[in-house]
């Protein structure tokens, strides 16, 4: 089979060099960064479901598929771990008519006190998602990775790629600050950095950023159940006694300075003080500022040459469907046959 060069080491690249490894296909994972998911992948909140949500464009097409690769996933690889908590969703509240998934639920708020004790002053009702959970990122994309090199994948850190490598009207690889990559496929899934890729190609690709802080608290164990999202912050506990939560951009995000995040950490601390009886008691661990990759009109999956020599992989929420991704990736590799779920996915 040819070999192919997955360009990113988030969990979407990680999930396609695994995927590929595991069909036989020679495959070398390349990124720019120390270790796996260096980049926006751990800064993600890292809600996994397969309901519930904003699903724009394709992404509607593969939700259904997100918590069976994610099970797919702990059966094959032990050190992946979802915790499924379920989630508290109100921010739809604000649409009355809104209609629900399979698997969502209006809650009251007598029920929403039974899945979240410590809630103090919830709305009338909220969406509930048993089926809905979370895991870390960090450790998802390194078992991927781990995975991937079982199979035979070649990994490689610290190459930061700065071209596509064309000679005599043909792909031949990529070109890193560490030299010359042969391939006869790329893939790239490197978020953000994939637009600049694709340039000389004469193709366009539409990806904003969409810029977050992640703030990482330590607190009470059980003062969060599961993932509690309000229009102002979501909060989950990523362990026991550690809570995630994201939120928009606040303060001057250009920048990310350390003010800012102070800032950022300060607004987080306040919104689970204000949310849970006992949050007063948690405490600054971390905050980062994220530059989530956000795919104009869905996820962009698919050939962006005529001759299927360069894909791309960029979504979001990457660590939703990065498994799923990563699947229908190297599916449509190893057998040269289109992935139905990714039609509505295609660069155009």
């Amino acid at each position: 089979m040819s070999s192919v060069v997955v360009v990113g080491a988030g969990i979407v690249g990680a999930s396609v060099a695994y995927r590929l490894a595991r069909r036989g296909v020679l495959v070398t994972l390349l990124d720019q960064g120390p270790a796996p998911a260096a980049g926006v992948t751990g800064d993600s909140f890292a809600w996994i479901g397969d309901s519930g949500g904003d699903w724009p464009g394709g992404a509607l097409d593969l939700r259904s598929s997100v918590r069976a690769d994610y099970r797919r996933l702990e059966s094959e690889l032990p050190s992946v771990t979802v915790r499924w908590t379920g989630s508290l969703d109100w921010n739809r509240t604000q649409r009355p008519d809104a209609e629900l998934g399979p698997g969502q639920y209006w809650v009251s708020r007598d029920g929403m006190a039974l899945l979240e004790p410590r809630l103090r002053n919830p709305p009338e009702r909220a969406v509930h998602i048993p089926g809905d959970g979370g895991v870390d990122p960090v450790a998802v994309t390194a078992a991927l990775v781990d995975g991937a090199r079982a199979h035979g994948a070649e990994v490689v850190f610290g190459a930061a790629v700065a071209s596509l490598h064309r000679a005599g009207g043909r792909l031949r690889g990529v070109r890193s600050s560490l030299g010359l990559h042969p391939a006869a496929t790329v893939v790239l899934a490197c978020g953000t950095g994939a637009a600049a890729l694709c340039e000389p190609l004469g193709v366009r690709l539409p990806v904003a950023v969409s810029p977050a802080w992640l703030v990482r608290l330590a607190a009470p164990s059980g003062l969060v159940r599961g993932v509690v999202a309000t229009p102002r912050a979501e909060v989950r506990e990523a362990r026991d006694g550690e809570l995630r939560v994201t939120l928009p951009a606040v303060g001057d995000w250009s920048a990310a300075s350390a003010a800012s995040a102070e800032r950022a950490a300060g607004y987080a601390r306040e919104r689970v003080a204000e949310l849970f009886t006992g949050g007063a008691e948690c405490r600054v661990l971390s905050c980062r500022a994220g530059r989530r990759p956000m795919p104009e009109g869905g996820p962009l999956v698919g050939p962006v040459t005529p001759d299927g020599s360069v894909h791309v992989a960029v979504a979001h929420s990457a660590v939703t469907l990065g498994p799923t991704v990563g699947r229908l990736v190297a599916d449509e590799l190893a057998d040269g046959q289109p992935a139905g779920e990714l039609r509505r996915c295609r660069p155009r």
